[in-house]
C-alpha cells in the first residue's frame, strides 16, 4: 500500500525529459498518484529500456495519441480528477494539442497547472531550444564553478534541471495546491530553470553587495579558492573532500593531517593560500583515501572521501540510514526528505509506456475512448 504525505493526491504528468519527470518522480515518492501520460510509440530518448528509467518509478503510464480527438478528450478528463498537471513542452505546445491552461481549467478550475521549461513562459528565449548547462550559463550560476585560471565547470544537471528546475515545480505546485485547498481556486505555475538557478545565487548576490565575494573564478571561499575547502588526491589516486571553514574545525583538521598547528594563522589572507595548499596536498598523498577516512570519519574536521555513484550506496553512513535500496533489481537511492507521521515508500518499477491505461481509467472513472487507436494498453512484452 502506498503511503507518504501526499497520499490522495492525483498528479497528471505529460510526458517529457529532464526536470518535469523528476519533479514528478518526487511528488510520487512521497505518496501521489502520478498518472504519466506517454505518446504511443518510442519511450525515452535518454534512458532506452524504460524499465530502467528510476525518473519514472512510483508513476502509472497510460498511451496516448494527443493528434487524436479521443486521445484528447482522455487527457481532459483525466485533468478533470486531477489535482494538479505537470507539462514539460516548450512554450505553445500544450495549447496547439489542445491540452493547455485554457481547457484543462474549465474543466476543473481547482486544478494547479505546473509549467517546466528552461527559458520560462515568455520572454526573447522562450520558445527556443535549450538545455541545462545554457540555462545555467545565462543565469549566472555557471561561471563561479571551477579553478582559478581554469573554465568553468560542469555541475552534471544536479543545479539547472534538478535544483533549479525540478525542485522549484514541486515548491510552486504544493504552494499553489494549499492555496486552491483554502479558495477552490487553481492557477499555472511558471517554473522556469533559469529562474529557479537565479534564485539559488542569492547569497552570492548579497556576498557581491557587501564585498564578500570576488567575480573571479576560484578565487573565494567556497569556489576551490580557500585551500581548507577543496579536493585533494590521495596516494592511491582518489580523493577526500575538505570543508574545514570555522576554526574549530580547522584546528581539528590540522592536528589529524599532522600539520602545525600554527599552519591555520592568517588562514584567511588569499596571499597565504598557495603555500598552505601545497603543504595540505603533500600530507593527503602520503595516504590512501581509505587510509584517511580511517583518521577522520569519527571527527569533527569535516572531510569525506569522495564517493563514485556506485561506492556511495556501501557507505557505512548511507546504509545504516538505508539511504539506498535495491528495488526493481537496481540499486537506487530512497525518497527523500523523511517524515515521523507519514513515512514516504518507493511504489512500483518504472511502467513501460501504456502499460496501466485500462487500470487507471477504470481507478479514475474515466470511459474508455471510443477511439482505439487513440488510448492503448501496452504489455510488458512490448518492450
Amino acid at each position: 500500500m502506498v503511503t507518504g504525505p501526499l497520499h490522495g493526491l492525483r498528479v497528471v504528468e505529460l510526458a517529457g525529459i529532464g526536470p518535469a519527470p523528476f519533479g514528478a518522480m518526487l511528488l510520487a515518492d512521497l505518496g501521489a498518484d502520478v498518472v504519466r501520460v506517454d505518446r504511443i510509440g518510442p519511450g525515452s530518448p535518454i534512458s532506452g529500456d524504460p524499465r530502467t528509467d528510476l525518473l519514472n518509478r512510483g508513476k502509472r503510464s497510460i498511451a496516448v495519441d494527443l493528434k487524436r480527438p479521443a486521445g484528447v478528450a482522455t487527457v481532459l478528463a483525466l485533468a478533470g480528477r486531477a489535482d494538479a498537471l505537470i507539462e514539460g513542452w516548450r512554450p505553445g505546445v500544450a495549447e496547439r494539442l489542445g491540452v493547455g491552461p485554457g481547457p484543462v481549467l474549465a474543466g476543473n478550475p481547482s486544478l494547479v497547472y505546473g509549467r517546466m521549461t528552461g527559458w520560462g513562459q515568455d520572454g526573447p528565449l522562450a520558445r527556443r531550444a535549450g538545455h541545462d548547462i545554457g540555462y545555467l550559463a545565462l543565469a549566472g550560476g555557471l561561471h563561479p564553478i571551477g579553478r582559478s585560471g581554469g573554465p568553468p565547470q560542469v555541475p552534471l544537471n544536479l543545479v539547472g534541471d534538478f535544483g533549479g528546475g525540478s525542485l522549484y515545480l514541486v515548491v510552486g505546485l504544493l504552494a499553489a495546491l494549499r492555496e486552491a485547498a483554502r479558495t477552490g481556486r487553481g492557477q499555472v505555475v511558471d517554473a522556469a530553470v533559469v529562474d529557479g538557478v537565479a534564485h539559488l545565487t542569492t547569497m552570492y548576490s548579497g556576498l557581491l553587495a557587501g564585498g564578500g565575494w570576488r567575480p573571479e573564478r576560484g578565487r573565494n571561499l567556497l569556489d576551490t579558492g580557500a585551500p581548507f575547502y577543496d579536493v585533494y588526491e590521495t596516494a592511491d589516486g582518489e580523493h577526500m573532500a575538505v570543508g574545514a571553514l570555522e576554526p574549530q574545525f580547522y584546528a581539528e583538521f590540522l592536528r589529524l593531517l599532522g600539520l602545525p598547528a600554527d599552519s591555520g594563522t592568517d588562514r584567511h589572507d588569499p596571499v597565504r593560500w598557495p603555500r598552505l595548499r601545497r603543504r595540505i596536498a603533500a600530507a593527503f598523498a602520503t595516504r590512501t583515501r581509505a587510509q584517511w577516512w580511517a583518521v577522520f570519519a569519527e571527527t569533527d574536521a569535516c572531510v569525506a572521501p569522495v564517493l563514485s555513484l556506485t561506492e556511495a550506496p556501501h557507505d557505512a553512513h548511507l546504509t545504516a540510514r538505508g539511504t539506498f535500496t535495491d528495488r526493481y533489481g537496481v540499486r537506487q537511492p530512497t525518497p527523500a526528505p523523511r517524515f515521523s507521521a507519514t513515512p514516504a515508500e518507493l511504489g512500483g518499477p518504472p511502467p513501460v509506456p501504456g502499460q496501466h491505461t485500462d487500470e487507471v481509467l477504470a481507478d479514475w472513472g474515466v470511459p474508455a475512448a471510443a477511439d482505439s487507436a487513440a488510448v492503448q494498453q501496452a504489455t510488458m512484452g512490448e518492450h
